[in-house]
């Protein structure tokens, strides 16, 4: 068994409306010295492999079929083994 841990973040240059309307809300609340906020997307998801590599592969696909937008997305894969 293993854990993958992907993050899903916006490529440089896009806006992110979440982190700007968070930065706004800090500011607004006295947390003046907030200059950026990114927002991004974590995900752990378990799964059962034969081995570390299988399970990055797999989750790999997952992120190009369904989890992430290659056009807008850039993500990240840290795979944990998980005793049992």
């Amino acid at each position: 068994m293993y854990k993958a841990t992907v993050i899903i973040k916006l490529k440089k240059g896009l806006l992110d409306p979440e982190g700007r309307t968070i930065k706004q809300a800090l500011n607004f609340l006295g947390f003046k010295e907030v200059k950026e906020v990114d927002s991004y997307k974590m995900l752990d998801i378990v799964l059962d492999a034969e081995n570390e590599e299988k399970a990055r592969e797999r989750v790999k696909e997952m992120c190009e079929k369904l989890l992430a937008n290659p056009v807008i997305h850039n993500y990240e894969i840290k795979i944990e083994k998980l005793s049992v």
